[in-house]
């Protein structure tokens, strides 16, 4: 009989065997609620608009061969090896590039640190600012993904209430203020103020520049979180925070997870000179050096002058998804539920009402074999209960419909139930109040962006 410790599911019911041994952070980490869905979603009979995937199906197969028999021809030795922590020049030359294509032209090569993944910048500047109890301010609701790395690392996380405009920047400096009086000084903003995960809205001008304001009035650190910001449908492109602030207060994450692939695992970030130190240092004690393997990839990729045909691509595609999506939350969802509208990047964020428990949905949907990411798990205080973040980038035209469909039949159920019950008609989805000036914790949801006139697609009131 094998001696080695349990593993899966007898590991829950052997946990006190090793209760004692596991770290306070260990203890208080949360688990992803996209990663718990990854093993149920990867059914092939599931349509899951959970994920925040980009569709690889769209990218060339035989691209893909050709870039990849082209590194192990010119560079294998390079591929199979370590390389500078910071990155390897190749691909640092490449990001500049990308980031150049977003209006920030005075970035370097030597300014960038490439890193595994955008999730791993997140893990490495609070590895870098935070103590236990440090205040974080992130955006109500937030970056799923965000979650348990703040909670792991043992921060005090305030939310604040966006609207179609993205985070309350007003709000925000009245929260500086009382975190001022109790003598709390944050460690660092985080916003994703470009098609927002998983609001799918996206901060005006007038807010990006008071913030940045904001930040160097008081000398406090921005994260500014820019998975999407290529991935525009319609509208005006929007200066980044980054190119805003100069990279004074401003640290800069990227990713090619949704413009190129999410699978090679490569990210970056851009931060102030002595804060870049730190996050190199952090860096090589997680993990050394991200793959050359993927960096090579990436750098003869974009070498190959291909990336702004496929970028074109990857848009045209998702931009037809969005509105499938639209159209079939019209028809499906029905008038008890809002829904933003959003200009581009892979989610959008419905509201249904209050008595409606998206965790409770979400058991109920995945009998019908549909799934979403409830909101209750992009809040850190339990909030978001009556919200779910839907994504249109990863599955077909068909499946958005069809999955639609099947949760907006799982809505249906439930408000008639509740009508029975109430002997009410149910009601409408209704954006929660802003909080009173000076309050504490009563922080609102993102609220629906206002329907066109014209346009039957978005619901909702500002």
């Amino acid at each position: 009989m094998s001696s080695r410790p349990p593993t899966g599911s007898r590991s829950a019911r052997d946990l006190e065997r090793y209760a004692a041994l596991f770290s306070a952070r260990a203890t208080s980490t949360r688990s992803s609620a996209m990663r718990d869905l990854m093993a149920l979603t990867a059914q092939p009979q599931v349509i899951s608009l959970a994920g925040g995937l980009p569709d690889m199906s769209v990218f060339p197969a035989e691209v893909l061969a050709k870039i990849t028999a082209q590194v192990a021809a010119e560079a294998s030795a390079r591929a199979l090896q370590y390389g500078p922590t910071e990155g390897l020049d190749d691909v640092r030359e490449a990001i500049a590039h990308v980031m150049a294509a977003e209006g920030m032209t005075n970035v370097e090569a030597d300014d960038i640190l490439v890193t595994t993944g955008g999730q791993q910048v997140i893990d490495l500047v609070c590895r870098t600012l935070v103590d236990p109890g440090d205040v974080i301010i992130a955006e109500a609701p937030t970056y799923p993904g965000a979650v348990p790395c703040f909670g792991s690392f043992e921060a005090d996380v305030v939310q604040i209430a966006m609207d179609a405009d993205g985070m309350r920047v007003d709000e925000l400096e009245e929260t500086l203020d009382r975190l001022e009086r109790e003598g709390r000084r944050p460690k660092f903003i985080y916003t994703i103020p470009t098609f927002h995960n998983p609001g799918g809205v996206t901060m005006s001008l007038p807010r990006r520049k008071r913030l940045v304001e904001v930040a160097r009035e008081r000398e406090l650190l921005v994260l500014e979180d820019n998975p999407y910001g290529l991935l525009r449908y319609e509208g005006d492109p929007l200066p980044t925070l980054y190119s805003l602030d100069g990279g004074e207060f401003v640290i800069y994450l990227g990713t090619f997870s949704k413009i190129l692939s999410a699978g090679i695992r490569v990210g970056w970030a851009v931060a102030p000179g002595p804060v870049y130190q730190k996050l190199n240092i952090g860096k090589q004690a997680a993990d050394l050096c991200s793959s050359s393997l993927s960096q090579l990839f990436v750098a003869t990729y974009f070498r190959s002058g291909l990336w702004a045909e496929q970028l074109t691509c990857f848009k045209e595609v998702y931009r037809r998804r969005r509105d499938v999506m639209l159209d079939a939350l019209a028809e499906f969802f029905g008038p008890e539920a809002a829904w933003t509208r959003p200009e581009g990047g892979l989610f959008l964020w419905a509201t249904l009402p209050d008595y409606i428990d998206t965790t409770d949905l979400l058991a109920r949907a995945l009998e019908d074999d549909v799934a979403f990411v409830p909101g209750r798990a992009a809040y850190l205080d339990g909030r978001g209960g009556s919200s779910m973040r839907l994504n249109f980038s990863g599955v077909t035209e068909e499946d958005i419909r069809e999955g639609v469909r099947r949760i907006g039949k799982v809505v249906r159920e439930q408000v008639e139930l509740y009508g029975t019950l109430t002997g009410s008609a149910g009601g409408a989805a209704q954006a929660p109040p802003a909080p009173a000036a000076g309050s504490e914790g009563a922080l609102a949801d993102v609220v629906p962006l206002p329907r066109r006139a014209g346009d039957n697609r978005a619901r909702g009131s500002r």
